[in-house]
Parts: C-alpha cells; sequence; structure tokens
C-alpha cells in the first residue's frame, strides 16, 4: 500500500474517532477524569479513542508497532505508529474545543506520514515525506522566512511535567513576550506545532514534550521548511531532548538566544 493510500486510510479513522469524541463532548461535569500524574489527566474518552486507533490502524498495517500515550509501546519498536488519541484532555473535560487527535507512522527515526485532527471543527493538517504539508486537503503555504519575531506569535506550554524549569519558562516567557506580537498557550502541543508548520503560530517552545505530543508536528515542521531545535541550537532529538524550540527561519533565529539564555 502505498503511502498516499496509507494517509487516506488514517484521514478516514481519525474522523470517525473524532465523531466519537464528540458525541461525549460536555456530557460530563466539568472537573471529570482521573489524574495520572500532577495535572496529567485520563478519561474514559482517551482510553476508547486510543483503542479504536489501535484497532483500526493494525487492520491498515498490521506489521506495525505502536507508541500509545496510554497504552505504552507494543509490538515492533522500529515500524511504529506514534499516537495521542486525545492531546488536550484537560480542555476536552474542561468543555473547551481545543483537543486534537495525533497519529504518524516511524520507521526507525523518520516519520512517514503524520495526522493531525481538531474533532471540534474538522481541522486537518495531513503530509507524507516529500509531499509537503496540507492543511484541509490542500497544500499548506509554507511560512515567511523573512519574518521578524517582532511580528510573530509565538506558542508555548506551562511546564506541568518540569517544575524544576518553572522558574526558567516564567522569565523567558516575559522576555519574549515584550520582543514577539504575542504569546499563545492553548493546551495541544499537538495544534500548536501544527500551527507553526501552516504559519498561523510563527514559533514556539515548550519543555518535556513527549513522542506523542510531537511525532507528527515534526514532519509538518519539515515539509514546511521551519527550523526545530533544543535549547542549545542542535537537532531536536524526539524523546532525548527536554525542550523544543520550532519557528520560521528568521522567528527561530531571533528566538533561540532568548531560549537560550533562560534555559542555560
Amino acid at each position: 500500500m502505498s503511502n498516499s493510500s496509507l494517509l487516506e486510510n488514517v484521514i478516514s479513522l481519525s474522523q470517525r474517532v473524532a465523531e466519537y469524541q464528540m458525541e461525549k463532548f460536555r456530557t460530563l461535569p466539568a472537573g471529570r477524569g482521573d489524574e495520572k500524574m500532577a495535572r496529567e489527566l485520563v478519561s474514559a474518552v482517551d482510553l476508547t479513542s486510543e483503542q479504536m486507533l489501535i484497532d483500526g490502524l493494525s487492520k491498515i498495517l498490521p506489521e506495525a508497532g505502536f507508541h500509545g500515550e496510554e497504552t505504552g509501546q507494543s509490538g515492533d519498536t522500529v515500524f511504529r505508529w506514534i499516537i495521542d488519541p486525545l492531546d488536550g484532555t484537560t480542555n476536552y473535560l474542561s468543555g473547551l474545543d481545543q483537543f486534537s487527535i495525533s497519529v504518524a507512522l516511524y520507521d526507525e527515526d523518520e516519520c512517514q506520514l503524520g495526522v493531525v485532527l481538531r474533532p471540534a471543527s474538522q481541522e486537518l493538517f495531513s503530509a507524507c515525506r516529500g509531499n509537503g504539508l496540507h492543511h484541509n486537503g490542500e497544500l499548506a503555504v509554507i511560512p515567511a522566512a523573512e519574518l521578524p519575531l517582532s511580528a510573530a506569535l509565538v506558542g508555548t506550554g506551562f511546564p506541568y511535567r518540569s517544575p524544576d524549569l518553572a522558574d526558567s519558562f516564567f522569565s523567558c516567557a516575559k522576555e519574549a513576550l515584550y520582543k514577539c506580537r504575542g504569546l499563545r498557550r492553548f493546551g495541544s502541543a499537538a495544534l500548536d506545532i501544527s500551527y507553526v508548520a501552516a504559519g498561523f503560530l510563527q514559533g514556539f517552545w515548550e519543555s518535556d514534550l513527549q513522542p506523542y505530543d510531537v511525532a507528527a508536528g515534526l514532519l509538518f515542521l519539515e515539509e514546511s521548511d521551519c527550523k526545530i531545535t533544543n535549547e542549545r541550537g542542535e537537532n531536536y532529538q524526539m524523546g532525548i531532548d527536554r525542550i523544543m524550540v520550532c519557528g520560521s527561519q528568521n522567528v527561530h533565529q531571533d528566538l533561540l538566544p532568548i531560549i537560550r539564555q533562560h534555559y542555560s
């Protein structure tokens, strides 16, 4: 099966999972869900969504293994699906509609295809390696490389997983706030990274992102010619580096020294 055919099947499966999520959305009082760790929530919707993805992807490509947020790793760890069934669970359980489904197919350390879907609006980001980023089925416009940080809208995420980096984050955010057009924190890193790749955000940084948070988005950034590094300016290594910094070329160039200074 070609990557383009695989991608079509993954999109169709993700849309079915999205329909299920929207059927359950805002049906429970705010504050529901079980806490895996501090401010890390999981719900029956997460678990059912992940199982739906695993069942469907197993039929699409039986030989591939899995790395899921809720179920961990299983099967082939070289040729594998990396999935986040509901990125933004806290938003979902509070009745906020900023959450997403993220699915990526990896062959060793290289992503071959990725899908990020926002169920509330059916907004779709997708890519096959070498064929560019697509937004709602159309080839996305590559973000303007020459845009300066002063004109950029920058996304970030609070360091819930990284209390040791809290002081670094807040001092960094204070400086970045007055050097860019504005800061945004939406609560779904998979969507944030997709927005950078599509040019809706022009820069982004966050600490301790997990493979399932970034797996599809990293391919989108590559296909959009965005820059992706750690806080030292080295190539970002998923699952190894604690800090991810990405953006269009000039924005990343201007943002990186700020990140480096505060996180060093």
